[in-house]
Formats: C-alpha cells, structure tokens, sequence
C-alpha cells in the first residue's frame, strides 16, 4: 500500500499533512512513529480505571497528534471525546470511546499495510 493509500484506507487528509511535512518520507516517518504512540492505550487504562483527568490528557495528546499528521477521522472522534472530558460529562466520553477505539484501530490497521520505501 502506498502512502496515499494509507491515507485513504484511515480516511485522513494526504494532502494537507503533505503540504505541511513538505515530503513522503517524513510523512511516513511521522505515520510509523505513531503506531508506538501510547497516547490510546494510557487512554484505554484510564477511561477503565475512571481516571478522568489523566484521560482527558491522553484524549487530548491523541487528538494533537491526529490533528498534526491529518489523521481526520481519529482527530474527529478523539477531539469529540476531548470535549466531552474537558466538560465532565464522563458518560458521553465512555459513549464516544467506542468509536475512538473503532477510528483507532482503522488507523493503526492501515499504516501497518504501508510498503515501507
């Protein structure tokens, strides 16, 4: 699978994380690096745990980095459950992890099919 591939299968945004990395590569670099990202798993044991402020930082650290690399559909998810942390409401963030966890796995599924240059 190419990178733009990739970007198609996790419905994110090639051309803008193209445009603002300038080449494949460090795009691609960046994409990788984010399959070792604890950000979802600290998330998971947090939401778990009912540990809700250190589950809104994760949310949120999860949210940059989507939002950093055009990961649009996982950014869209995790930045509904952000919000809905960041105002307490800790059953519609439950309510919405599942879909996070959805978005998540989508993505994490198609950098792995990457053909690595």
């Amino acid at each position: 699978m190419t990178l733009k591939e990739c970007y198609s299968a996790l419905e994110g945004d090639y051309e803008s994380v193209l445009s603002r990395l300038m080449t494949e590569k460090l795009v691609q670099k960046f994409a990788l690096k984010f399959l070792n990202d604890a950000s979802f798993n600290n998330l998971e044991k947090n939401i778990n745990e009912s540990n809700w402020d250190d589950a809104f930082r994760e949310a949120h650290t999860l949210k940059g980095v989507c939002q950093n690399l055009s990961f649009t559909k996982l950014f869209s998810s995790s930045s509904l459950m952000t919000e809905s942390l960041r105002d307490g409401n800790t059953e519609e963030a439950i309510r919405i992890f599942s879909q996070v966890r959805e978005d998540y796995n989508q993505t994490v599924s198609a950098i792995k099919k990457l053909n690595i240059i």
